[in-house]
């Protein structure tokens, strides 16, 4: 994960130093200082502003509730104790009235993380279920996810900005009375835009990349500290269905929920299309091994694999085959604490 990381970092640096240099060379030399103004202190308030905006942006969207102390027992004795086995401070939680099971975690540090859970999350899935899904969260928790992703999504969208921007520009430019001062503006800013929109669109796809990795780590970390790979197994089917089934798939804070409300409804749908195909036996039911297969099958698929280049969350077929990879090692008797990531 943190070579990803770098690899973002340094391409959105090099675009930086591109947009200095175009400047410099078709447009007017630049002192040291604006230099230094450019290329770090916009770049950076811009990252921080959307760093200490982004909670706020959370509640509001999701209209989340704080739990107030035994309000929910086992809710909060489930997270504690994961918590302390996880060796992190206990997140605040909250609630939040849809009836989607989902659940999310968002905050600037780990001593201000909140939990939030659906309650139709609570209300469709058992306790064992509940507890896989929870050991997810406190992995993004552990491993500093919501503030990482909230950080580096603000690349692409700042990359986004300037491409407008510097188009917008150039077609404003056109009304210069230098000719030449025109000609060289207008050409820096296509250029400008150009590269830009390319830049927003790598470091889109680095940073979707991010979102799915950190999913699949925090599944193998549900899986270490609950010790039950298969609770969050099933807890992950329940739930692609379950968001399949909403009627109006919830926007708000996608990339933060254990599952993708879109994504939930075209894996289901493909899955229907293809039920026939999957029903060995044609006894109208995918028994657990026709399913199996048929997961190893769309794992092969040129077009899944493309398509998952676009996707905040892995497809849960890949999920369920990482846990099941586990739960195997488990069984062995070889799993181990330097293990955990084994797998991902």
């Amino acid at each position: 994960m943190g070579t990803g990381i770098f690899i973002t970092a340094l391409i959105f640096a090099a675009f930086l130093a591109f947009i200095l240099l175009i400047i410099e060379a078709f447009v007017e030399p630049l002192t040291l200082s604006v230099t230094v103004v450019l290329i770090l202190a916009l770049p950076m308030l811009f990252v921080l502003f959307q760093y200490l905006i982004g909670p706020s942006i959370v509640k509001m969207s999701t209209h989340l509730q704080y739990l107030k102390p035994g309000e929910n027992p086992w809710l909060e004795s489930t997270v504690k104790d994961l918590a302390d086995k996880s060796k992190i401070p206990m997140p605040r939680l909250a609630i939040v009235p849809n009836n989607t099971p989902n659940a999310f975690v968002f905050g600037r540090t780990n001593h201000s993380a909140t939990l939030a859970v659906h309650e139709g999350l609570l209300r469709n899935l058992n306790e064992d279920e509940v507890r896989g899904v929870i050991g997810h969260e406190l992995g993004h928790i552990k491993h500093k996810d919501y503030a990482i992703m909230t950080l580096l999504s603000a690349l692409p969208l700042l990359a986004y900005l300037v491409a407008r921007a510097t188009w917008s520009a150039a077609w404003l430019s056109g009304g210069s009375s230098n000719k030449k001062n025109q000609g060289n503006v207008g050409l820096a800013m296509i250029a400008i835009g150009a590269v830009s929109f390319a830049v927003y669109f790598i470091a889109q796809l680095s940073v979707m990349r991010l979102s799915r990795l950190r999913e699949h780590y925090s599944d193998a970390y549900s899986a270490y500290v609950t010790g039950s790979p298969r609770s969050l197994e099933s807890a992950l089917a329940k739930i692609t269905y379950g968001l399949s089934l909403s009627p109006k798939p919830s926007e708000g804070v996608r990339a933060f929920y254990i599952a993708d409300p879109t994504q939930a409804k075209q894996e289901i749908r493909e899955i229907m299309d293809k039920k026939n195909e999957y029903d060995l036996d044609h006894d109208g039911v995918l028994s657990e091994r026709e399913l199996e297969l048929a997961m190893e099958k769309e794992a092969k698929s040129t077009w899944h694999t493309v398509n998952t280049w676009f996707s905040t969350h892995p497809p849960t077929f890949k999920r369920i085959m990482l846990l099941h990879e586990i739960e195997q090692e488990m069984q062995t008797g070889k799993y181990t604490n330097e293990r955990v990531y084994s797998h991902v």
